[in-house]
């Protein structure tokens, strides 16, 4: 699949809390037939602008869905990606960069390449909270809205549980050793983007190692560590974990049609959240639900639950 990179330069501006952000270059990456319906995807804190899959060796981490003949089919809408910004750690002070700011930024990428309105965006986990976010800021920049596994405010537990990752990277960071508290802390959020019963069906709990003893399961949690800590940047994990927990939308603020999706097992956007964001969004919306043993990452795991309402939704946006 041929893909382009776009970016544009913000440099130096004042995010949303009073924070500079130093050097700003947003970037963007085009798949899909140039002039055709644009559908903007936005994933996880770890998700980049590679939403489908280019060139032989550049995978695309939503690549089961956005494809040609997918159910964002690339051969009739034209997709861009989002890397969330920061990029570089070029936050000048403690706080964090917004869900607005990231907004803000993705409206500027498109006024550069005039490539507005969108006829949808699609956004999962912090990229869902990035679009209701761009709905409520620039209602007249999209028609419509899919939002998977993300609510207008973020669950207090899991406020809690990102905040305990945040000190344990603080903590290695004092200690110079930055990888390590990477590690532990994506440990840990692992445990809470899937589910009890997951974890109870795929290990047996087989010792792996006397000294100490580990087992299968924290083998398999720290193999997902070591990933995180591979390409992401310690001070960037920090503002992107922040973001989530001071993310705030009023619903009633947004009445661009919305598809929400979950999975009832997820953890950080329960369902009861999500029903009231349904309820509460001025526009026309709707819930649709799905099992799942894989909790939170149900969006990057439950491609056979989603995609026929998924290749519904965007139906409407050829036809």
């Amino acid at each position: 699949m041929q893909a382009r990179d776009i970016e544009t330069t913000l440099g130096d501006w004042m995010l949303s809390r009073g924070c500079a952000m130093r050097g700003d270059v947003v970037r963007g990456r085009l798949y899909g037939p140039d002039g055709s319906a644009l559908v903007i995807v936005l994933g996880g804190i770890s998700a980049t602008r590679h939403v489908a899959d280019g060139p032989p060796k550049d995978r695309g981490w939503w690549s089961r869905l956005v494809r040609r003949g997918g159910a964002v089919d690339l051969n009739r809408v034209q997709v861009l990606g989002l890397d969330f910004a920061p990029n570089d750690g070029g936050l000048d002070c403690p706080e964090t960069i917004t869900t607005a700011d990231q907004a803000t930024r993705l409206k500027a990428l498109l006024d550069a390449h005039d490539l507005g309105p969108a006829r949808a965006v699609i956004g999962s986990s912090y990229g869902g909270m990035c679009a209701l976010a761009f709905a409520r800021d620039y209602p007249d920049a999209v028609e419509r809205l899919c939002i998977i596994g993300a609510a207008h405010k973020p669950y207090p537990i899991g406020v809690a549980w990102r905040g305990i990752q945040r000190r344990v990277v603080r903590l290695a960071l004092d200690a110079g050793r930055p990888e390590a508290g990477l590690k532990l802390a994506r440990e840990l959020a692992m445990t809470t983007y899937r589910t009890p019963e997951e974890f109870a069906d795929r290990f047996a709990l087989e010792e792996t190692g006397t000294a100490p003893v580990s087992f299968d399961i924290c083998d398999y949690l720290g193999s997902r560590g070591d990933a995180l800590a591979a390409h992401m940047d310690a001070a960037r994990f920090l503002a992107l974990s922040e973001s989530i927990d001071l993310h705030r939308v009023e619903p009633e603020t947004i009445d661009t049609p919305t598809l929400l999706m979950t999975a009832i097992s997820d953890q950080l956007a329960p369902l009861p959240d999500m029903r009231e964001l349904r309820d509460r969004l001025a526009g026309d919306s709707e819930l649709f639900t799905f099992t799942s043993l894989y909790g939170h990452d149900a969006f990057l795991k439950e491609y056979d639950a989603m995609e026929p309402r998924l290749a519904a939704f965007m139906k409407d946006i050829w036809t």
